[in-house]
């Protein structure tokens, strides 16, 4: 598949996804939204991948917000539609990705970039990372699911202070506030990145499908997070990996998972 505003290249069961628009900062568009769609969408259901990497072209910018020129002329119901569209095509849709999906920061991931960021299974940094959520500062607020996944990433307290300031955090504060897992220079963020990958790698694809979907779970109203958990612990009895991963530890070698 051939995309304008996006690079996808998979290697050793790791998918890379890049927003390529370094001219705009990688800023998010309609275009780049349906693009990051339909790529993940394809690396979903690629049984060879794995992992999925997100992370942004050039040195300066992971995505620097979204592009409000598509939007500064819209009204109430144009707003909410966008919003609408953009958390089913993307934020949502990572979220509850079945692949685990990783975001790599370099830069800039504000706005919109900071909302992808987030929406990824977890975020690794790299020191010149800058992070924040500045609508306010244009008279909007987040849209696509900023107020909801800081706070709960960060505490109900300090995503009010991001929120209100508009301010920008660096990537050690972010590290310390728990919004990304780990900090590393630029020269070494996108192999740090497949470092962990390659560990997710080496355990069940299933289990790891199931985990996701259970601790999710908990974040969604109306659902029992416990109670997911209970029926996909018990639906992982079923599969081929199960006994695969208990056969090998009995017998004292190391798994190999079919990923069934």
């Amino acid at each position: 598949m051939t995309f304008e505003n996006i690079l996808s290249e998979t290697s050793n069961g790791i998918t890379t996804i890049t927003i390529n628009r370094p001219k705009k900062l990688n800023a998010l568009n309609k275009a780049t939204i349906q693009e990051l769609h339909e790529a993940l969408e394809e690396a979903n259901s690629d049984f060879d991948t794995k992992v999925i990497i997100i992370t942004g072209s050039g040195e300066k910018a992971f995505v620097a917000g979204a592009d409000i020129s598509e939007f500064a002329h819209f009204d109430v119901k144009n707003g909410q539609k966008l919003a609408a569209k953009g958390q089913e095509l993307l934020f949502d849709f990572v979220e509850n990705l079945s692949t685990p999906v990783i975001a790599a920061v370099n830069g800039f991931a504000l706005g919109g970039g900071l909302e992808l960021a987030m929406s990824c299974h977890f975020r690794i940094a790299s020191t010149n990372a800058k992070m924040g959520l500045p609508e306010v500062s244009l008279g909007v607020i987040p849209g696509y699911g900023g107020t909801q996944r800081l706070p709960q990433l960060v505490g109900k307290g300090r995503a009010m202070e991001m929120i209100m300031t508009a301010g920008m955090i660096d990537a050690n504060q972010a590290l310390e506030y728990g919004l990304v897992n780990h900090v590393t220079s630029e020269e070494d963020l996108m192999s740090f990145t497949e470092k962990i990958a390659s560990k997710i790698m080496r355990n069940s694809s299933v289990a790891i499908k199931s985990a996701i979907k259970a601790i999710n779970a908990n974040y969604k109203d109306g659902v029992n997070g416990y109670q997911v958990e209970i029926e996909q612990f018990g639906a992982s009895f079923g599969t081929e990996d199960f006994k695969e991963g208990t056969s090998a530890f009995l017998e004292k070698r190391k798994a190999d998972f079919p990923g069934e």
